[in-house]
């Protein structure tokens, strides 16, 4: 199996306390990976230290076959489309200057800031300032940023927060077509079992910043399990998403 993002014994630390505890993340290339866990699990940092947000206390990460490194990490992002926490973007500006903003640093057309606000479905509101938008439509704004360009890998933490269900449908839809029709690997963080069984082929679940289990969807459905029995399982059965 290809794997396009592996990350190798991966550490950090608040003071003692780990914030993530020698994490092996094995991303299978053409998949959606979901990456499951309760707040406060160490998803979002994990994410922050493949991006080189923040560095790591121990370990190394490897995109696209190769060691992230200082000298060719802009390389990397510049294939690498992500969507962390909130979406930032300039209120005062509409939505679409905001996207030319990103089409100037990733250097791709005024066409394909088109098609991603047509992707997210945010093409009507494209002249709308930004601050007012609703937090749906920021978070689909930060979607389409992330899309630019058509990145070979796309990271997006809770990507469907601020939705209503009929947007939580169409982001999830989204996801699920991105390997088959644009030739992407995607990792989705959640807090939600149904949100990752319904769009996810492979699945981490990480707990106290430590991988409780790895692998193929599949093989949990196989087993005649689903991912809160697993969950529950190896948490001891104390908590629940």
């Amino acid at each position: 199996m290809n794997y396009i993002l592996e990350t190798n014994h991966l550490v950090k630390k608040h003071g003692t306390a780990y914030r993530v505890k020698n994490v092996n993340l094995r991303v299978p290339e053409h998949s959606v990976y979901g990456f499951l866990g309760p707040n406060g699990a160490g998803k979002t940092t994990t994410l922050k230290l493949i991006l080189g947000l923040i560095k790591p206390d121990e370990g190394d990460v490897s995109v696209f076959g190769q060691k992230v490194t200082a000298a060719n990490r802009l390389a990397v992002l510049h294939q690498t489309g992500s969507l962390i926490e909130n979406p930032g973007g300039y209120g005062h500006l509409t939505g679409l200057e905001n996207m030319q903003i990103v089409q100037k640093l990733k250097g791709v057309s005024e066409e394909e800031i088109l098609r991603s606000l047509k992707t997210v479905r945010l093409y009507e509101q494209r002249d709308k300032k930004l601050k007012n938008y609703s937090l749906g439509m920021r978070q689909r704004l930060g979607l389409a940023m992330a899309l630019l360009g058509d990145p070979k890998l796309l990271i997006l933490d809770e990507p469907t927060n601020g939705l209503n269900p009929a947007g939580i449908q169409e982001i999830r839809e989204l996801i699920r077509s991105l390997p088959k029709e644009r030739d992407m690997t995607v990792i989705v963080s959640s807090h939600l079992l149904n949100e990752v069984e319904q769009m996810a082929d492979h699945v981490g679940i990480i707990h106290h910043g430590e991988m409780l289990y790895q692998g193929p969807l599949s093989e949990l459905e196989k087993k005649g399990s689903n991912l809160e029995d697993v969950f529950l399982l190896m948490t001891g059965g104390g908590e629940s998403l």
